[in-house]
């Protein structure tokens, strides 16, 4: 992995008895879009399985390197940090964060050792015990009357919290093109005053506002030099018609 990814190399998925293999498959997904590669399974009640690798789509590899253990002590060890996802309140002695807050704690810790981000099962999420071997719960901001997502859908909010957390948001920019000059949006200016003149939209001797209108929604648009040639152009073919209607 590359090193301005690296911290993601220190994150675990950890899911804890998942009931459903197609969770799994479409957690992996999940976690290989965002660039997260290690998962860990406490006890699945189907792995490996056809369904899995099905919705995995695309990210079976990341299947065949899942770990498979028999307890969350096993799926968590040696980590720095446990982090576990509750949507739901109750009784906990750590601390309780958005999960945006918690995933850039967690980047911040993975110079430090390994994270595991903990999900609970399908039907009832992490168990009070379970939640307990955690030092931070991470929980989703979600409609408090419907609050609980589908487990690939928690890890695919996750994985995008954590790619966020370490790129700020950085996305794919558009590439940018040669502004026109001061000097070719005024020739387009009065190229276009000649024409709006020839077509009787202006009139020179009572103006009014157009022309001014016009500078300033120009100026807005920010002009590049290709699009002050291809207006330049549409004037000069509506010039050549007018000038065969009036020869």
């Amino acid at each position: 992995m590359p090193a301005a990814t690296e911290p993601l190399s220190r994150i675990r998925i950890v899911l804890v008895a998942p009931s459903h293999p197609g969770n799994i498959g479409a957690a992996a997904r999940a976690m290989l879009t965002m660039g997260l590669g290690r998962l860990v399974l406490v006890s699945p009640r189907r792995f490996p399985d056809p369904e899995a690798v099905a919705l995995a789509s695309g990210a079976a590899a990341l299947l065949d390197r899942a770990r498979v253990v028999s307890t969350l002590d096993e799926a968590i060890e040696g980590a720095a940090l446990a982090i576990g996802l509750s949507a739901r309140p109750r009784e906990f002695a750590g601390r309780v964060l958005p999960v945006r807050d918690a995933a850039i704690e967690a980047i911040a810790n993975a110079a430090h050792g390994d994270i595991a981000f903990v999900f609970g099962t399908e039907m009832s999420g992490l168990s009070n015990a379970e939640l307990a071997r955690c030092a931070i719960v991470a929980t989703i901001p979600a409609n408090a009357d419907y609050p609980s997502l589908n487990l690939a859908a928690a890890v695919q909010v996750v994985a995008y919290e954590l790619r966020v957390a370490l790129t700020h948001g950085q996305v794919w920019r558009a590439p940018r093109f040669a502004p026109a000059t001061a000097d070719e949006i005024e020739a387009l200016y009065t190229h276009g005053e000649r024409t709006l003149v020839a077509m009787r939209i202006l009139n020179p001797d009572m103006p009014k506002k157009l022309l001014p209108r016009l500078r300033r929604l120009f100026a807005r648009a920010g002009l590049e030099k290709e699009e002050v040639n291809i207006l330049r152009g549409i004037i000069a073919r509506i010039d050549q018609l007018i000038a065969r209607k009036n020869p």
